[in-house]
């Protein structure tokens, strides 16, 4: 069959194209335009002709097994998929969840460690709150506090010996 033959296209499809042409032709489009607008317009719709030949009508079968076979199959992963989001918690509830694990362990820390080091343990569970951003903003933050306490140190015993 050589290129651009309609023969597999059915009288009503030809019928459609031919109106489509001539509605493309009364906006103004060439007859070229028109010709190449309506049949791309009618193989959009219907996929190709649809006249049936004996190569087509092995395709076709084998076409319906297949689209059955993918509806089953994503049938099943929506099943799956479903599930899996119903088991999940919400960002929220995991927030959360992690906010009371810290602070239970922070609580366990404070029975067994001296008051300084559950000063520490309060700074832990701020810590575990925060973005990472946040906790490296107050990380760099509490070394220039220890740095200018040193220098500070350092500035008073210069003076206390001169």
């Amino acid at each position: 069959m050589p290129r651009g033959d309609k023969s597999a296209y059915t009288d009503k499809q030809k019928r459609q194209a031919e109106h489509i042409e001539e509605s493309e032709r009364e906006r103004g489009a060439s007859e070229g335009t028109a010709e190449r607008i309506a049949w791309a317009t009618v193989n959009k719709q219907d996929g190709g002709g649809k006249r049936s030949g004996s190569a087509r009508k092995a395709t076709k079968k084998v076409a319906r097994k297949t689209t059955a076979k993918k509806a089953s199959a994503s049938k099943a992963t929506a099943k799956k998929v479903a599930k899996k989001t119903a088991a999940k918690k919400t960002p929220a509830k995991k927030a959360a969840t992690r906010k009371t694990a810290a602070k239970k362990a922070v609580k366990k820390a404070r029975a067994k460690v001296p008051a300084k080091k559950a000063a520490a343990g309060k700074a832990t569970q701020k810590s575990a709150s925060r973005s990472t951003a946040a906790k490296k903003a107050a990380k760099t933050r509490a070394a220039k506090k220890a740095v200018r306490k040193t220098a500070a140190k350092k500035a008073a015993r210069t003076r206390a010996s001169s």
